[in-house]
């Protein structure tokens, strides 16, 4: 029968199979290994049930990935949801740029969620929402506790499998908790003293929410290194920059200091964020600082 792997601990896979409701646990057969195969989450497996207690089976089969991301480890994602809270946490703009471009080099597409919207004025909700708008990706603003947007993001996530991700305290595990009632997630509580959330989530793992539609719950992250692309390729993560780069005096035109740079004149005149630039620059200079060996 076929199934989708939805947890791996200590070797056993946990496989979800749709048309039954029922999870296995399973072994892999050893030749995975003598391939150099490791199973991942979000694969859509073959398992055999024959000769084995109740509710346990083999995985004999890996069928084909049709992308696999490496941070978090998983496969056959359609798309990443990235929520961070509009306040308490403040949220970490370089932190969410970070993730943005990783996944984008992941070539996997973005839908950014800043949750707690009921804690903060229409002002500060429309400047996160509009910086971000510019950035290509979808943008939506919800709050959990009084669920404003849920239907929102039902419809995104319907009929795909998304990886849901964001710092810790900032709503995830009490999201799925209001778009799946049938899975309670432990929630965190915000340190007072730090500002800071809890980790809750302590693994990656799929959660069935509907038919052909399960979400990735990952464990919060407070940093993200993006030390794997070079400088020069950094502009490229920044799709505001696209309409203006070719305006450009210069061809490979950085958009720092170089004169006739179109990119900047836009920063000028308000149509790209400065607070998206100024990522930008820290970024450059961080992996500009950074040695390679």
């Amino acid at each position: 029968m076929k199934g989708k792997i939805i947890k791996g601990i200590a070797g056993f896979y946990y496989v979800h199979v749709s048309y039954e409701d029922k999870i296995y646990e399973c072994k892999a057969k050893g030749i995975f290994r003598k391939q150099d195969i490791k199973p991942l989450v979000g694969d859509d497996v073959e398992i055999d049930t024959n000769d084995q207690p109740e509710g346990a089976g083999t995985i004999t089969r890996i069928l084909p990935r049709k992308n696999e991301i490496i941070r978090p480890a998983v496969a056959n994602v359609d798309q990443a949801m990235v929520i961070f809270a509009a306040a308490e946490p403040a949220p970490n703009l370089n932190l969410l740029d970070r993730f943005l471009i990783m996944m984008q080099r992941q070539k996997v597409n973005t839908v950014i969620c800043f949750n707690k919207k009921d804690i903060v004025n229409q002002k500060e909700m429309g400047l996160l929402i509009d910086t971000y708008m510019r950035s290509g990706n979808e943008v939506i603003g919800i709050s959990v506790l009084q669920e404003d947007g849920i239907p929102i993001i039902r419809n995104l996530l319907l009929g795909k499998t998304t990886v849901l991700a964001g710092p810790s305290g900032v709503g995830k595990s009490s999201l799925i908790n209001v778009i799946s009632p049938t899975t309670q997630m432990e929630t965190g509580t915000v340190s007072e003293k730090i500002k800071r959330g809890k980790h809750t989530t302590r693994h990656s793992e799929l959660i069935y929410i509907d038919d052909n539609t399960y979400v990735m719950d990952t464990p919060g992250f407070s940093s993200l290194y993006i030390h794997e692309i070079e400088k020069e390729e950094l502009k490229d993560y920044f799709n505001e920059f696209r309409e203006f780069e070719n305006n450009c005096r210069f061809i490979g035109c950085m958009h720092l200091n170089e004169p006739g740079c179109a990119v900047k004149e836009a920063l000028n005149e308000g149509i790209i964020s400065g607070i998206r630039y100024d990522n930008y620059k820290i970024l450059y200079e961080e992996l500009k600082n950074l040695k390679k060996y």
